[in-house]
């Protein structure tokens, strides 16, 4: 069968290349004879496959030598709680809710000690990023929260808030590597991978390292301490081993795409196909304010749940798959990260083409 096109918000497209150099390598992993899957982390081999993940990601990020990259399990929804429990020092963070994972990050910080909600878009049901220029930051905040790109509702940040000094705080799941990024405006900046970095099942966090302590609110789990990872360079337990190794054939790859410059040109040209489509559609339309809109996800509707539904499996069965948009919002939803081809853009915006045609 050929490969569809896959629109998934996460676990989403992988490169073809590497996909097929990990299949060459499967059985025999360098002359190992055997695979990653069934290497020790202890093993010479490992420790080169995860110290050239780091340095290939440093290099595409500029991460400075003041932050540490850690490689963890849990995905991204771990770091709801890993946050506070490590930063919460004063029992004060400051969230910014433009979806649903920083709501959800905001109420697990709530176990934690007193969050406050300083920002919200939930009055357009997350459809724009609110104004950050002169937040109430709180004077005692230990740092402030936010998702910088929201996969279910299409929003990004294009400006970062104005933080007051205090340190920021970013889940980048859905925008990780798809464009160049300051990483010393950040205190933390971590994702999930599952979307533009590798398979589901770990999580990347880089931390500035004057935010690494022992002084962490008591019953912090000794796995969910930032120092316990950072001395033990990711390797405290055994870590998803397969997945780092395919994170690093990605930076690989990323690389040889000509570095994040060139990938946010790639996902520029990919998103302005579909949106122009959208702006003058008679039938679909966008659901997010322009100058917020995510180039990584891409949200739309019909306005007619039964048009809609129909159109999601029409075009599943024309080889573009997992457009249906999240429960919460209904809907479609296109996620365009690195590994989508332009060329499947091009062929959906013809699919939609024809589909207005059919069901005017």
């Amino acid at each position: 069968m050929a490969r569809v096109y896959n629109f998934s918000a996460g676990p989403a497209v992988i490169p073809e290349s590497v996909l097929k150099e990990a299949a060459e390598e499967m059985l025999d992993y360098k002359g190992s004879g055997m695979s990653v899957m069934e290497m020790s982390h202890r093993s010479k081999w490992f420790d080169d496959i995860i110290k050239e993940a780091e340095k290939d990601l440093r290099e595409l990020m500029n991460i400075p030598d003041n932050y540490k990259v850690l490689f963890l399990q849990g995905g991204a929804s771990l770091q709801f709680a890993a946050i506070p429990m490590n930063l919460m020092k004063n029992k004060v963070a400051d969230y910014i809710v433009t979806g649903q994972w920083a709501k959800k990050a905001f109420a697990e910080a709530k176990i934690y000690g007193q969050a406050n909600k300083i920002a919200t878009s939930e009055d357009k049901v997350f459809s724009y990023i609110p104004d950050c220029s002169d937040l109430p930051i709180s004077e005692d905040a230990d740092y402030v929260y936010i998702c910088e790109n929201n996969t279910i509702y299409g929003t990004k940040f294009h400006e970062l808030p104005n933080t007051k000094g205090k340190p920021l705080v970013a889940d980048v799941s859905s925008c990780f590597l798809s464009e160049p990024v300051d990483v010393e405006k950040y205190g933390v900046i971590y994702a999930g991978v599952q979307k533009n970095a590798g398979p589901a099942g770990l999580q990347i966090v880089i931390i500035r390292e004057d935010l690494i302590t022992d002084d962490v609110l008591p019953g912090t789990p000794t796995m969910m301490k930032y120092k316990t990872q950072a001395d033990a360079d990711s390797l405290y337990n055994t870590p998803p081993c397969y997945d780092i190794y395919i994170c690093g054939k990605i930076f690989k790859w990323v690389k040889e795409m000509g570095g994040l410059e060139a990938m946010k040109a790639h996902n520029e040209k990919k998103a302005n196909i579909l949106y122009d489509y959208l702006d003058q559609s008679e039938m679909f339309s966008g659901t997010v304010v322009k100058k917020d809109r995510s180039l990584m996800n891409v949200p739309f509707v019909t306005g007619d749940a039964d048009l809609d539904a129909k159109f999601v499996k029409e075009a599943t069965a024309a080889g573009f798959v997992n457009l249906k948009g999240h429960r919460t919002v209904g809907g479609m939803r296109a996620s365009l990260y690195n590994a989508m081809p332009i060329e499947g853009v091009e062929k959906l915006v013809e699919f939609m083409k024809k589909f207005e045609a059919e069901n005017k």
